[in-house]
Formats: C-alpha cells, structure tokens, sequence
C-alpha cells in the first residue's frame, strides 16, 4: 500500500520561493491585471487569497482597494510573518481549505495561486470555494499542468509525469528532496476539477501582452519582442494545439455565465470548455 499523503505544515520554511518578496508581489500584480481586465476594479470588495503563507499577496490585494482582505493558509510560520507586518490591513487565519471559515457567498474575490498540487483533496478545496465565493463574485486560479515539461518546484525535467514512487527516487538521486510531494492535474484533469464553475482562461493574453497585465517578458529584448509578436499574431487555432503542455494555466471562475469587462487583446480570453 501506499504512503498516506499529509498536508504540508509550515510550506514557507523549507520552501524560500515563498518568502521571496519581490516575486510574490510581481505575482499579485498579474493578478490583480487579469482580475480587474475581467470584473472591474477591487473597490469595496471582500477578498481572500487561499493559500496566502507570508501574505505578500493578500497585502497587494488590500493595497488595490478591496474593503475586507484575507489570507487562509495552514502554514504557521508564514502566518506569523504576515500578521507581523501586515495585519493592519489583512486578516489572517489558520485553516484549512476544506473548511474555509467564511459564510456561504460572503466573498466577492477568491484567489487560488499555484496551491492545488500542494493539498491533500484538491477537489474539496475547489468545492469549499464554490460554497463561499458570492453568486457574481470571482476565482483566480494559477494552476500548473502535469504536462509541463520542466517541473516548476524541483526544475526537473519530465518530474510531474512520474508516479510517485519513480518520482520519490529521481527528486532523492538529485538530492532536491526525500520524496517529491506534489500531484499535478492535466488540462483534462483541471477541467475535471472546476466543472461546477464557467472558466475563462487567460494564459495567451498573458503571454502575449505581458506589459497589459503587469508581467515581466518571457523572454528579454529583441527576441522577447519577437516572441510577443508571434504570440499575439498567431491564430488562435494553433495556440490551442499547445494547450496540453503549456506549463501554467491562467483561468478566471465564476459561479454565473459571466464575460470579460476589459479591453480588446491580440490574443482574447476564451471560455473553457465544460467537461
């Protein structure tokens, strides 16, 4: 039998990605782009980032405008730090994504950053959120692909394509870790996952118009501008043949039919089809 998988305590102390301030507030700087080129700005909003750790999100969220902000995590230690420094603006709770401590519909902006590969039952999560995001409210979800070829959290190639016991040998035969922990989704699997919502998904208007939403280049200078070129001018029709192994989806959730408020792009968001 396998080994029962547990949820991973106090995430940010043997994960220094997450207490990288710089980079976490880029991140929410994207976020918050797509959030408001799809609903509007985050005035007078009650928003909760799931998953919040060192709560660098959830502070840019609140500095944004958002009425009421919160962070939810299970990480300890990142909570402290959040609450240290910024506790005057969020609130900051210990507890679990399959029991969010919030009323049903009582929050306008869910965000949910490259967490899922991380719990025990991300279905529950997914579900918990459905129970408490508002009848018009929105989820941002950051979700990594199984089939991304270089592994996001180990940078090893072909990673989360293994089970997990081929996958515990190669993340120890590298020395990057004593077993390899996450479980990734395919676009399939996510699609799976989020059926209860209508998602739309904003991965290529990200890539193709990064300077839109508050990203840095994919790739810097001249060929950085030829790659957005071409991602911008490409029919959409073979972007989709990508899709299976883009390495990250950007996808928007609601609970409603909804549509983008936003702008024109190259590269529009599109609906994800419903499984």
């Amino acid at each position: 039998m396998g080994k029962q998988r547990v949820a991973q305590l106090a995430y940010s102390e043997f994960q220094s990605a997450m207490l990288d301030e710089g980079k976490r507030r880029r991140k929410a700087a994207k976020i918050i782009a797509v959030l408001e080129h799809f609903r509007g700005p985050l005035g007078g909003l009650t928003v909760a980032d799931i998953g919040c750790s060192a709560g660098f999100i959830a502070d840019e969220l609140a500095q944004a405008g958002a009425k009421h902000t919160m962070g939810v995590d299970i990480d300890v230690p990142g909570l402290r730090k959040a609450a240290d420094r910024f506790g005057g603006r969020v609130a900051f709770v210990c507890g679990d994504g399959t029991a969010l401590p919030f009323p049903d519909g009582s929050v306008d902006v869910l965000v949910f950053n490259h967490i899922y590969e991380h719990v025990v039952d991300p279905d529950a999560v997914v579900a918990e959120m459905h129970r408490v995001l508002s009848d018009d409210g929105v989820l941002y979800l950051g979700l990594g692909n199984r089939l991304g070829i270089m592994e996001p959290h180990y940078k090893l190639p072909f990673l989360s394509y293994l089970p997990p016991a081929p996958a515990d040998r190669y993340v120890r035969a590298f020395g990057r870790a004593d077993h390899y922990y996450e479980r990734f989704r395919t676009r399939r699997g996510l699609r799976r996952m989020l059926r209860a919502f209508h998602v739309w998904d904003y991965t290529f208007p990200v890539l193709a118009t990064p300077t839109k939403f508050a990203g840095g280049e994919l790739f810097p200078g001249v060929l950085g501008k030829v790659v957005r070129t071409v991602l911008s001018r490409t029919p959409r029709a073979v972007l989709r043949l990508l899709l299976p192994v883009v390495p990250t989806y950007l996808w928007v959730a609601t609970k409603r039919p909804s549509r983008p408020v936003g702008a024109a792009l190259p590269q529009p968001p599109e609906r994800v089809r419903p499984l």
